[in-house]
């Protein structure tokens, strides 16, 4: 795998042995080892170190603060060592301890056959990766590139360019990230365009064919991989060697790319029955063509920027901040998002709430960035259920209606 990142180019050889340079920092079979770093290829040569030293890298991203990612690294490092795993990504992080995913080397490995015939995908290509080393997107494609023998390109930024559009044939990313390649208005090579993380508008995929780039867009979640994938605009259905049924609403899913699970004492919303079957909760209405509709998560998760939320994670972070009694967090529709985390937060009688400054410098210290509400709304009286909790329905709609009022 040759690696490219801004004015860096390594060749395969050169990767190699920065790798090899680097695994005696990292020799911990076994263990997870968390990794974060502001150049990027320092941070993905150290993941890849621990990788091939036996270790499972669960690499942060560069843009966390500071305080939030000292929480984080205390409970990768006390982490039970798990021998015979390879890969791991945070997922719903939203406090001091999220839950770390790992995963085998071979649960990633068993879908690259699948990936190459819906891509074209070969040694030959420079493989686009826009989005952060934290996203298991972008690790995916690593490994991925890696046992090909094609070339990665990471962006030095954290924006598409066009000296990057111009190296790359095949980029793997969000939606977002593809809109942003299309309306950068950069020449480019691009030929397919792998699309997840988040529901893609058809609009985008026309636009994508008019500048001649494929687009294949699958439905997966972090600890399931792969799981549906729409290779023509026509709708989802199963990614080769996935097996799906659907119970009450709920899709379960069979397959070999499993994850092994959480690693640590948090819980997360995989579920696995005695027969093989696994699910996270996500909702689907299954079609007369067989195609998948989501409906979005059975938990209340809120699926933003390729990231799953839990309001509930939020609102236990969020009720950390001086001047917080309550706070209810829901999802905003937001045309080019999709949906955006926002919060309601209750202050006690009397008192006004933090300004949106003081919020946003205070949830940056709490929550990783996928997860910081993006709008603030503030009452000093959330309404409330006959039982005392907080009616959640009323309160999404009170703030989207505007009878609510909005801090910022």
């Amino acid at each position: 795998m040759n690696l490219v990142c801004g004015d860096t180019t390594l060749t395969a050889a050169e990767l190699t042995d920065r790798i090899a340079a680097a695994r005696s920092a990292v020799d911990v079979p076994g263990r997870a080892v968390a990794v974060r770093h502001p150049d990027r290829v320092t941070a993905l040569v150290t993941a890849l170190a621990a990788h091939d030293a036996g270790g499972v890298p669960l690499v942060g991203d560069d843009r966390w603060d500071d305080t939030y990612w000292a929480g984080l690294r205390g409970p990768v490092e006390a982490a039970s060592p798990r021998p015979g795993l390879g890969w791991g990504t945070f997922t719903s992080g939203s406090t001091g301890a999220p839950r770390m995913i790992a995963r085998t080397a071979a649960s990633w490995a068993a879908s690259f056959p699948a990936i190459e015939r819906l891509t074209g995908l070969s040694a030959g290509d420079v493989l686009y990766l826009p989005s952060p080393l934290v996203s298991s997107v972008t690790m995916f494609s690593v490994a991925h590139a890696r046992a090909l023998g094609a070339t990665v390109l990471l962006p030095r930024t954290h924006t598409v360019s066009g000296t990057d559009l111009a190296r790359a044939t095949v980029l793997h990313g969000t939606p977002y990230a593809l809109r942003d390649v299309l309306e950068s208005g950069a020449a480019h090579r691009l030929r397919v365009a792998l699309v997840g993380g988040a529901r893609l508008d058809p609009e985008l995929r026309a636009r994508a064919a008019a500048q001649g780039i494929r687009v294949v867009s699958y439905y997966g979640a972090a600890e399931l991989s792969f799981v549906a994938v729409d290779e023509d605009g026509l709708g989802l259905r199963p990614f080769d060697g996935v097996e799906i049924r659907v119970d009450d609403g709920v899709l379960w899913v069979r397959s070999a790319y499993f994850a092994a699970g959480y690693l640590g004492a948090a819980a997360g919303p995989l579920r696995r029955d005695d027969a093989g079957w696994a699910t996270v909760g996500d909702l689907v209405e299954s079609g007369t063509d067989e195609t998948l509709r989501l409906r979005g998560r059975g938990d209340g998760a809120i699926l933003t920027a390729a990231a799953t939320v839990v309001p509930e994670d939020v609102e236990a972070a969020l009720l950390g901040i001086e001047g917080i009694a309550d706070a209810v967090v829901f999802a905003l529709p937001h045309e080019r998002a999709g949906a955006l985390v926002a919060a309601v937060i209750e202050t006690e009688p009397g008192q006004r709430p933090p300004s949106a400054r003081e919020l946003r410098a205070r949830a940056g210290t709490l929550l990783t960035g996928t997860h910081r509400p993006r709008r603030w709304f503030w009452t000093d009286r959330l309404p409330r259920t006959a039982t005392g909790k907080p009616a959640r329905e009323q309160i999404r709609h009170d703030a989207i209606e505007g009878r609510v009022a909005r801090i910022g």
